[in-house]
């Protein structure tokens, strides 16, 4: 195997490592690996927008306060407040990076999504925003000759020099076939969420959960593992993907309706459409079952159609690809998975528990989200703590010298049938994993998880889609023994079998590389 050395490695290409591999360029070499193409991520497809308080009209302490109620509970003061405060800065930057937002009468134009106390979303293209802030990125990392973009190649495995110290990645270079050692000061990982779990998902094909798998293999502690939050309104049409329908719809007056065409959303919350996305997510889920159909519908049909139009671009040009001309027909939709608020445990800083590992994005759980994200709060962390671990990760290893190490590699192991295992996944996933929990649906995901997760045992994958499913069974694995033990219901996390709401705050951390959930 060939021997690579940088000095700093950036896991994934969407916003979060984008941003990261920017900063760390005024440091050293960088290399950005990524298993697809440049930018293919969750932030690529992102919709909604950018909520930042840079309007006249909010404050940094209204934002803060909107995100911590989000939360319920379990959000960080300090990462919020961190969050809420450099945001502006971030932004201005992409501005003058070449970022271009909506704007109105010269200025930026602000909207409204659910749980938000006032206007502060900006979009880009009306509903292309994180493909817009993905192309800036993308464009003003060409500037640095030494970033290095390593596309179609998977990263398998963290190498270590100490049992509590990272110095590397074994990747496998998909465009020869061969393995390959990646070593580095420091290695940030960016890989996003891991969506690709679940049957109905907004996530694109790539979103596997594989930094946080290997940053647990690693020994990295996780944290909030069973907080994962579903869209309210992904598109429901047989054969079609769950497309995600952006929250700015119900925000700009978007009505659910049951199947017939009742609406019903206020029945479950009293802020209705605008309640927050796990409370949206539920009042569907239920009324489905109540109505015994397997969609609600969103109607935007008493809206103005040009500004329907014009507001969300994409989404109506992709709707019509399916017969729904949003500007005149009710859209069916359910939810789909969408976000991960647990991940890699890291500080405000993106330090991991291991010497020499980072995290930020989706992949990482550094506070800022608790147990529900607050809509269009996720572009803005990954911006900020892309930069932020960035920044952190090239001062505490500045002084590092990284040597060879290596890593045991196990017999290769190829799945036979493995689009038949990860359809298997997703409806164990789905089935028990999902909007609503129960012991029952749990350990039998726990199980059958558990089960397949054996076969790895010492075994070294031989091919992407092998490892993406050790991957999957690892990161599944950890949501369903996280929402096992947690035996009450929280933010994304609720379970019908104990309903109430947990009043303690208190979190469930997975360490030392065992399924062994210790609650702190």
């Amino acid at each position: 195997m060939n021997n690579y050395f940088y000095d700093y490695i950036v896991l994934g290409s969407g916003v979060a490592g984008l941003r990261a591999a920017i900063e760390l360029a005024g440091y050293g070499r960088v290399a950005v690996v990524t298993k697809c193409f440049l930018g293919e991520s969750s932030s690529e497809y992102a919709q909604g927008g950018v909520a930042v308080a840079l309007s006249d009209d909010d404050d940094i302490s209204l934002h803060i306060e909107d995100t911590l109620r989000a939360g319920d509970g379990l959000c960080d003061l300090k990462a919020v407040s961190t969050l809420v405060e450099e945001g502006p800065k971030y932004i201005k930057q992409l501005i003058s990076w070449g970022a271009k937002f909506d704007m109105h009468g010269g200025v930026l134009e602000f909207s409204r999504e659910a749980a938000h106390s006032v206007n502060r979303i900006i979009h880009a293209k009306g509903d292309a925003t994180g493909h817009e802030i993905v192309r800036t990125l993308k464009e003003y990392s060409k500037t640095f000759d030494n970033i290095e973009k390593l596309e179609y190649t998977y990263a398998l495995d963290f190498i270590k020099d100490a049992p509590d110290s990272v110095c590397g990645v074994l990747a496998l270079d998909e465009k020869t076939g061969e393995l390959e050692y990646y070593y580095a000061k420091a290695v940030i990982v960016a890989t996003g969420g891991a969506g690709r779990l679940y049957r109905r998902t907004t996530n694109p094909a790539v979103v596997t959960g594989d930094g946080m798998a290997m940053a647990f293999r690693a020994g990295a502690v996780m944290r909030d593992m069973e907080f994962y939050q579903f869209h309210p309104t992904g598109l429901t049409i047989k054969g079609a993907p769950a497309f995600l329908l952006s929250e700015a719809m119900r925000g700009e007056g978007g009505i659910l309706r049951n199947i017939n065409m009742e609406r019903f959303a206020s029945k479950y919350h009293p802020d209705g459409e605008l309640a927050p996305r796990d409370v949206v997510s539920r009042a569907i889920f239920f009324e489905m079952k109540q109505t015994g159909t397997d969609h609600v519908f969103l109607d935007l049909t008493h809206l103005e159609k040009d500004f329907v139009k014009n507001r969300f671009p994409k989404i109506y040009s992709t709707c019509l690809e399916y017969n729904i001309d949003i500007t005149v027909d009710p859209i069916p939709v359910s939810p789909a998975a969408h976000y991960f608020m647990g991940g890699i445990f890291t500080d405000d800083f993106g330090r991991s528990s291991l010497r020499g590992l980072y995290a930020c994005g989706e992949a990482a759980c550094n506070g800022v989200h608790g147990a529900n994200r607050l809509a269009s709060n996720s572009l803005l962390e990954g911006v900020v703590f892309g930069g932020r671990s960035a920044d952190t990760a090239a001062e505490d290893t500045k002084d590092r010298v990284v040597a060879e190490s290596s890593i045991t590699l196990g017999e290769p192991l190829k799945i036979d049938e493995a689009d038949k295992m990860v359809s298997e996944i997703q409806e164990a996933m789905w089935d028990g994993v999902s909007v609503a929990r129960n012991e029952h649906g749990l350990s039998s995901a726990i199980e059958y998880l558990s089960g397949h997760l054996r076969r790895f045992n010492g075994r070294t994958p031989s091919d992407r889609q092998t490892a993406e499913i050790r991957n999957m069974l690892t990161v599944g694995l950890l949501i369903a023994e996280a929402a096992y033990s947690r035996k009450g219901s929280r933010g994304g996390h609720y379970r019908d079998d104990y309903p109430d709401r947990i009043a303690d705050n208190w979190h469930i951390y997975f360490e030392n590389a065992q399924f062994n959930p210790n609650k702190k």
